[in-house]
């Protein structure tokens, strides 16, 4: 996802005057081709966070349209005063661009590790949230994000679905009774590998804000309205986007992700951290048997 964030961020560098770049050190190498051809458009600030964002913002300030990259931690949590101010409160837009994810690498410990990073944006309006499940999704997500204006995050992963799959609404891709799963970027396969054998509605989600009320909706009027949230970011992230999606509909819901209850404080490798969260195959399963 990394490789096609950089080719095509480096290709509307050439074809868009009103794109600039800006970088905190991560990744910084992969755009010196960039950096040598607009040498006033890509900007590295060193190991200074709360700067990059506050630079993204004074380049929104004066017309151009700020790419801002690096892992999610330093992205969202560390300069989120600079989100709130520099960005929502001055009312520009940017688009932030991470890696990491949850723990996508575990190895360089919790610094690194950002389950967090949507619930924290979402405590601030006019947040687009992209989250895809696959490389070829990358592109199309981000040429929009550029050509916009607003607000927009693009969480990208290692972790990766074996097909890519439609983009923007909910897309329903198995039809059940029994309830609806929402499975939200990378999430996607292992959820329709454990309810292959059940009768229940699977949606996917590359897109999760704003969040699709229209979709689940309908997608809830043909089955039973027991909802099931797998995200691959802190549990319950979306919850609040059901019961808005449902407020005049009975339902049940029940939120998988990245455990609140836990601080894993051993590195080893994200999918031990999946068994730890219950986001491996096994503990999706046993989740969504119990709850239905």
């Amino acid at each position: 996802m990394r490789d096609v964030f950089v080719h095509t961020v480096t290709d509307a560098l050439d074809t868009d005057p009103r794109l600039a770049v800006v970088t905190a050190d991560i990744s910084s190498a992969a755009f010196d081709d960039a950096r040598a051809r607009h040498p006033d458009r890509v900007v590295n600030l060193g190991i200074r966070e709360q700067a990059m964002i506050g630079v993204a913002g004074g380049l929104a300030l004066t017309g151009l349209r700020p790419v801002v990259h690096s892992y999610a931690p330093f992205l969202v949590e560390r300069p989120f005063e600079q989100l709130k101010l520099d960005l929502g409160h001055q009312d520009v837009g940017a688009v932030l661009v991470s890696i990491g994810g949850s723990y996508d690498a575990p190895a360089s410990g919790r610094t690194h590790q950002s389950p967090a990073d949507v619930a924290l944006l979402d405590t601030l309006p006019g947040w687009t949230v992209h989250v895809p499940g696959h490389p070829d999704e990358v592109e199309p997500l981000l040429r929009d994000a550029i050509a916009g204006t607003g607000r927009v995050y693009l969480r990208l992963s290692t972790r990766e679905n074996t097909t890519a799959h439609p983009i923007g609404r909910f897309s329903p891709l198995r039809q059940g009774s029994r309830g609806v799963v929402l499975a939200v970027g990378p999430t996607l396969d292992t959820v329709l590998d454990v309810t292959s054998t059940l009768d229940v509605t699977v949606l996917y989600a590359s897109t999760i804000r704003p969040f699709d009320h229209a979709g689940l909706l309908a997608a809830v009027a043909g089955s039973r309205p027991n909802v099931v949230l797998v995200e691959p970011y802190l549990a319950g992230t979306s919850a609040h986007g059901v019961g808005e999606a449902l407020a005049d509909v009975p339902h049940r819901v029940r939120s998988l992700g990245v455990r609140r209850d836990v601080e894993v404080r051993a590195y080893g490798t994200p999918p031990e951290h999946d068994v730890v969260h219950g986001l491996d195959a096994d503990g999706i399963a046993a989740s969504i048997r119990a709850f239905l």
